[in-house]
């Protein structure tokens, strides 16, 4: 069976604890190489998973004329400067959310992934690729709760460490960045769309100056979005979907366990509650292998790349309503979480106008 050969920049501990081991379980992927700015540090990882080759900089790795893919786990404020350069090396990119530290970071490297088409690009947000999402997503579609009205989600973990990058607020550190991201990112997935505005509250570390407590709202015209993140709170993680005739929570819905079954409620109405026990699954495997499995046949991958640009667009807003203490409204013509829009005309379309994406019509040709 053919298998694609990855390299991981870094030596990040998401790399080496989860996504590594979960890649090489894998039935397309094949981890060969592994690089950081230390050699020791490298060979130490490569030895320690089995890895082949080591390289004491990331751009040995690059110049590996071995290695068909890049898996980017590098802080934050490095995601976007280094997968732009894996793929000028000719290397398919997966990438560790969020894709950078702003939506203008990020359509850098849409742009850039737009202009090697033959390569992949996808940002790593592992969760959508659980069984548990597909059948959230499923349960909605198929009107098992009704029509969706609101949807609550919290996500937190205690890490007061200034010294860990998820405390430096100039790398992109903080709550909303590191778990906000996929608050919002499981919103606009579930409502297939983009919010119209947004509300954020942001309560900040006095001496990290992270936010370390965000609440937002979404708000998606046909229903809302409420959440809550906090890296200063005690460990936590559930989300309840709503509608008019039924809901749904997912007991773990983040870091969905590899060693056993997650746990999913259905409940329409007064109907006894539902249980769903699904088979125990690595979301970490699941993401390698499709995004492998769309470079070896040449198709799309899960997630376009613009999603990941839409989704820092709120993240911005929400930010952005936060500081100035009002509601932030979002254009109508942000890429939606079900796949990018088609090129669009330069003449907008009202929102009216728009599809089920938020995309415009085709246009058609002059004359």
């Amino acid at each position: 069976m053919a298998k694609i050969r990855w390299g991981v920049l870094s030596t990040a501990n998401i790399g080496t604890e989860k996504v590594i081991p979960a890649m090489q379980q894998g039935a397309y992927c094949q981890i060969d190489a592994i690089s950081s700015r230390s050699l020791e540090k490298a060979q130490a990882a490569a030895a320690q998973l089995g890895i082949s080759r080591a390289y004491g900089s990331y751009e040995e790795l690059l110049a590996d004329p071995d290695i068909d893919a890049i898996y980017n786990p590098l802080p934050n404020h490095l995601h976007v400067s280094w997968s732009i350069k894996a793929l000028r090396a000719g290397k398919h990119v997966l990438c560790e959310k969020p894709i950078g530290l702003s939506a203008a970071e990020g359509q850098a490297l849409v742009d850039e992934g737009r202009r090697h088409p033959q390569l992949k690009l996808m940002e790593a947000f592992m969760y959508r690729h659980h069984p548990q999402w597909k059948l959230a997503q499923q349960l909605v579609a198929d009107g098992k709760i009704g029509e969706l009205r609101t949807i609550q989600s919290f996500f937190s973990y205690h890490n007061v460490d200034p010294d860990n990058i998820r405390n430096q607020a100039d790398i992109g550190g903080g709550a909303l960045m590191d778990i906000g991201c996929y608050n919002i990112s499981l919103s606009r997935l579930i409502y297939g769309a983009e919010p119209r505005r947004v509300f954020g509250i942001v309560q900040r570390d006095p001496e990290m100056k992270i936010d370390r407590l965000t609440s937002g709202i979404l708000d998606f015209g046909s229903g809302t979005s409420t959440f809550t993140c906090s890296t200063q709170l005690t460990s936590r993680q559930r989300v309840n979907i709503y509608g008019t005739e039924g809901h749904i929570e997912i007991e773990i819905p983040f870091n969905a366990p590899a060693d056993r079954p997650c746990k999913v409620w259905h409940q329409r109405g007064s109907e006894e509650p539902e249980r769903f026990e699904l088979e125990t699954a690595n979301q970490y495997t699941i993401q390698g292998d499709l995004f492998s499995q769309a470079v070896l046949e040449d198709t799309d991958v899960p997630t376009p790349i613009e999603d990941a640009v839409a989704n820092m667009r709120v993240i911005e807003a929400i930010l952005a309503s936060a500081e100035e203490g009002r509601w932030v409204e979002l254009p109508s013509t942000i890429h939606a979480a079900r796949g990018a829009c088609p090129t669009e005309s330069p003449t907008p379309t009202p929102a009216a106008g728009r599809d089920e994406r938020g995309c415009q019509p085709p246009q058609s040709a002059a004359g």
